[in-house]
Order: C-alpha cells, then structure tokens, then sequence
C-alpha cells in the first residue's frame, strides 16, 4: 500500500514576516511549539494575550503579576537551575502560584510589573554572569531599568570561594534593585561549593515570605508550571553505573611539556573514554555534559591523614553517617580545591600569622596565588595545626561532581556516550598534584563501573535550523563537544557548513581526533579547518591570531545568520571574546560600543553559546 505526500499549502504570510516567524521558532522544544499553536489559535479566534513570561519547556501562567511569585534563573553549569526549581517545587507544594524563567527568557519590559521576585544566579570566573543572564543583567544594570517601587525580592548566589568576586553577580544585581527602589526581603544568599549549607535556610526565609506577600494580594491557588525538562532518575546523589567500554591515549605519548594549569613540570595526556548507557534510559544532546562522581586518590587520602596525624580506620559520624575517616576522605571530601572559609578555617586553628595576613582584603592578589598553586595537602602542611576526625570533615567542603563535554552524538554512537579528558599531572613547589576526577578516570580498568549522570546545556545546542553555518572554536579538549556537534549534522544531513577552530602547543603530540578531522574534511562532514599550535615556531600562535587572520570570512559567516560557539578555559574564553570583538569592529565598522552590541545581540539570538570552565 501506497501514501501520498501530504500537501503543504503556500505560507499566506509575507516573506519578511515568515522570515521573522523561523528565527521566532528557531530552538523551542516540542511543549513550546505546541503551546504557540495554540496561542495563535487562541488569536485567531480573537482572544487577546495575555500579558506572560515566557517559560522553557513549561506551561507560561496566566495569573497577573501581583498575584504570583517569579523565580528567575541564570546558570552556566546546571546548579543555579537545579536550586531554582528546588525553591519553585517547595513554592508548589505549598499552594502557591509561582513562574519559573530562564534569564534569557524573561521579557525584560515585565520586570516593571513584577509585585514578587527571586532571583537565583552563578557567578563565573571573574565576576562574569553566566552566559544565559548576559542579557537580563545589563539591562537592570543599565539606563533602562525601571523604577521598582512596587517590588519586593531577594536573590540567592552560587559562586567558587576560590575566585576573588565570590557571587560578584549576585551581589551587584541585589545591590540594583534596592537602588531602583525595591524592598529587599533578606539578604542575599551566597553559596559556596557546598550550596545547600547556605541555599537551605535562605529558602525557608523564602518560602515564608512568598507565604506572606502572596497572600497579602490574592487568594492563593494552585501552580499548573510544568518542568523545564523532564527529570532523570539518575543524578549526582543517585548516579548510574556506567561500563567503561575503551580508553584511548590520544595525546602524544611519553610527552613532557611546560608547565600545564600551575607553575611545575606537567605530564600531559589526554585520553578518549567510551561508556556504555545500555539499560539507562539517560539521553544527551551534542553540548550537554556528562557528570561523574569520582573518587580521590588513594595516596592523596594517605597524605592528608599523614599530616593531620590521624587515622583512616577510625569511624566518623557526620551528616547522619557514620564511616571510617578514609572513606569519608575518598568519596565525599573535595582534597584539590580548596577555598577562603577552609583558608580562614585553618588560620583559626593554626593561629598562622602570615596565613591571617593573607585573608586580609588588601592581599587579594597573594590569596590568588594560593588559590592557584595549592591543594589541601598544601595548606596543611604550610600551616600545620592540631585535627581531630570530625573538625576535619567539618572544615573540609563536600566533593563535588565533575563535569566533562560530551564527545559523541547519540545518532552515531549509539547509547554510548564518550569523553575527552585531560589527565592533569603537575608538581607544585615540590608537591606532587593530580587532578583528583582526571587521575580516576585514566586509572580505571575497562569494564569498571563508573558512576555518571547527565547535565544538560540548553544554551550549548545546535541549531534547530540545519541550513545554518556553524563556527566551533575549541583549543585543546575544549574541542570535545564539537566532535559530537559534526557527528549530529552529519547523521542529520544538515545543510550548513561546519567550520572548526582548533589550537593545542604542538602538531605532533597534541593535535585532538586528527585522523578523524581529516576523514571528515574529505567527507564533506566538516568545511573548514584552522588550526594554531602555539609552540613549533618561534612566535606562539594562538586561536584567536587565527580568527582575526580570518575575519573577514568570519563576519561573513556571522552576518549570514552562522552560530557561533566557544568551548574551553575561562581565559581562553575571554581572549576568543576579545578578538571577536576586533573582528567585529574591523570587518563591521563598529565602535567598540557597537561591537559589544553586535555580540551581546548574538548572545540574545541564542547565536552565540559558550562551555567555558
């Protein structure tokens, strides 16, 4: 039996108009299009919209604003998300009407209306908002924000101690608000590595006065907010076992190289991981991570109970659980970073005048230095003090996950999912370093189970449009997620060009998948290809010489709808930035204003995505 085509009648709107109608649409999921069908049914039948926030993935809510709490979220990694929709499902279950938002999302010209509002926002880097919230923070920071006398809100930040604008975002946005003449309802929130610590109790007080606010303007009812995504069963607390199928070293064996990450010799080698998710259910897309919940090295766990004269054997209770001391240090204890309360821990304990010295404010740039180069071993045995078990766990932060690029397109690869991973070997003044979640995976046998979870990267997709050009900038493993962006629009039959970036030190040792870059560049699977190895000639040679080199095709590519996508180290990330600003500026005729218009509007356009760590 035969079927005919289906018959698609001519689009009745004009071309200028359905041009603006596929970049509308351009990246909605399935719930979001079917709820713009029906909205323009709901036109159609001349019903008049209703004034909404727009909500990824999720059902927008019909109540005015006064009469409902908005929780708006900017994350890079997946942690400020995971906290929001932890305070909207509390804020549900207590009755109450709540709107949750990504911060790119949220229609700025509605911040006006608002009566009661949460924001919950990572910090990254240096100071830097996380890159779905670029937009929504220079607008209430700029010229155009309203006046809020009307608002009420409280903001919680996620941040790294480590860094020296601890929640910087978080502290300027509730700083902003208040001088637009919003009430502060308590004070912000800023959460370390250990979020829950601070972000628990900052909910309670939350809760309570959405409870208070809420019912002060309107009977409270029900929330219909579906969630952003549908929730895996698997996650950091309750990861899936995956098998390790192969590993592969694709970086140059037996190379010695300058210094990595820190100021000592590195080994470097990067190896190619193959997982198997048979039997999980868990589904990726190119641009998602991977987490992996990692254990330390044992001879890591060994040095720090050598310094601290304790015993791995002797059982601990903490937290409601009560294992041997080496365990608790293996599995649950982060011993490769450390922080300022760790820092400002152990000044107390040691009573270490040069260490109290260092925790003042006007030392800032020497902490940075600590920060950079030391690990808990360090700072243990640079300012040794008396431990016992339990002030020890209680010093010491939790472990956190670590996240990984996806390497793979699930169309090619199957349910496997594959990784690119930097094993990080350094000397420190005399302290032998690893990377605590690097040195796990290149030691694992294959065949071993490792715990996994996915993290999904909305901002960091391909583009739903498949005609559309694609430029990947990734140096080193940055390069990861881009394997697995060719491998998508090759198995999709994507129409676009795929034009890729990549810088490593040397051709012969370093050069990431080359024999696939090539096979892919014959197949017509990848268009373009730059490359810059910084050190086989006497002048280094970055990325981004090679995008100013090439930016007149660059801002042609851009002006003819191309996206965009950066992948790597924070400082790599700034200084791609900094020469697609050039780029921008040379090849458009921009000032520099204009210039960063012209990006933060690639930004909003969902065209210009980053995975910087």
């Amino acid at each position: 039996m035969t079927s005919a085509a289906a018959v698609v009648p001519p689009s009745p709107l004009p071309e200028d108009r359905r041009v603006l109608l596929t970049r509308l649409v351009e990246g909605l999921d399935g719930n979001s299009l079917w709820w713009l069908s029906g909205f323009a049914a709901g036109l159609a039948q001349g019903h008049p919209p209703p004034s909404l926030a727009v909500i990824p993935g999720g059902q927008p809510v019909p109540q005015p604003a006064q009469s409902r709490l908005t929780v708006i979220y900017g994350s890079q990694t997946g942690n400020a998300r995971r906290a929001a929709e932890q305070l909207v499902a509390e804020v549900e279950a207590a009755g109450l009407p709540v709107q949750l938002v990504r911060a790119d999302a949220y229609p700025t010209r509605e911040l006006a209306n608002e009566r009661l509002l949460y924001i919950v926002i990572s910090t990254q880097g240096e100071g830097d908002p996380p890159d779905d919230a670029i937009g929504l923070v220079e607008f209430i920071t700029g010229k155009r924000a309203p006046r809020l006398p009307e608002l009420k809100y409280a903001v919680l930040g996620l941040g790294d101690s480590s860094y020296a604008q601890f929640c910087g975002i978080a502290r300027t946005l509730d700083t902003r608000l208040a001088e637009l003449g919003a009430t502060r309802l308590q004070p912000a929130g800023e959460a370390d590595l250990d979020i829950d610590t601070v972000a628990a109790p900052w909910r309670v007080q939350a809760l309570r006065d959405a409870r208070t606010h809420i019912s002060e303007a309107a009977s409270p009812a029900p929330s219909n907010v579906t969630p952003l995504r549908h929730a895996s069963v698997y996650s950091a607390q309750h990861p899936f076992n995956a098998e390790l199928l192969s590993r592969q070293l694709i970086s140059g064996r037996d190379f010695k190289g300058p210094a990595y990450a820190h100021h000592g010799a590195a080994d470097k080698r990067v190896h190619h991981l193959e997982l198997s998710l048979e039997g999980s259910g868990l589904h990726y897309e190119p641009g998602d991570a991977l987490g992996i919940v990692h254990r330390n090295p044992p001879a890591l766990v060994e040095a720090v109970l050598d310094a601290t004269g304790l015993d791995g054997a002797t059982a601990v209770a903490h937290d409601g659980h009560r294992r041997p001391l080496s365990q608790w240090l293996a599995e649950h204890r982060e011993l490769t970073r450390i922080s300022r309360p760790l820092l400002a821990a152990v000044a107390e304990r040691s009573a270490h005048p040069e260490l109290a010295r260092l925790l003042d404010p006007a030392q800032k740039n020497e902490l940075a230095a600590v920060f950079e180069d030391h690990q808990l071993i360090d700072v243990l045995r640079r300012w040794p003090a008396e431990w016992s078990a339990e002030a020890l766990l209680a010093t010491v932060r939790p472990a956190a996950p670590r996240l990984y690029s996806i390497a793979s397109s699930r169309k090619r690869v199957g349910e496997e999912v594959h990784l690119t991973v930097d094993e990080l070997r350094y000397d420190a003044h005399g302290s032998a370093h690893q990377g605590a979640a690097s040195s796990f995976l290149a030691a694992l046998a294959e065949g071993a189970p490792l715990p996994v979870y996915i993290e999904a990267n909305e901002r960091f997709r391909v583009p739903a449009d498949a005609s559309r050009d694609i430029i990947m900038i990734g140096p080193g493993t940055g390069v990861a997620p881009f394997r697995g962006f060719v491998q998508e629009r090759a198995e999709t039959g994507a129409a676009g060009r795929n034009w890729l970036f990549f810088g490593a030190r040397h051709f012969n040792t370093d050069f990431l998948y080359q024999t696939e870059w090539q096979d892919a560049l014959r197949r017509k699977e990848l268009h373009r290809l730059d490359l810059a190895f910084s050190r086989d000639q006497a002048d280094k040679i970055y990325v981004q010489q090679r995008l100013r080199t090439r930016g007149r095709d660059l801002y042609d590519w851009l002006q003819n709808g191309a996206h965009l996508y950066v992948c790597g180290a924070i400082g790599m990330g700034k200084d791609v930035h900094a020469a697609l600003l050039d780029v921008v500026r040379e090849h458009g005729g921009l000032d520099e204003d204009g210039a960063r218009e012209y990006l933060t509007q690639l930004h909003t356009e969902g065209r210009y995505g980053r995975d910087v760590y």
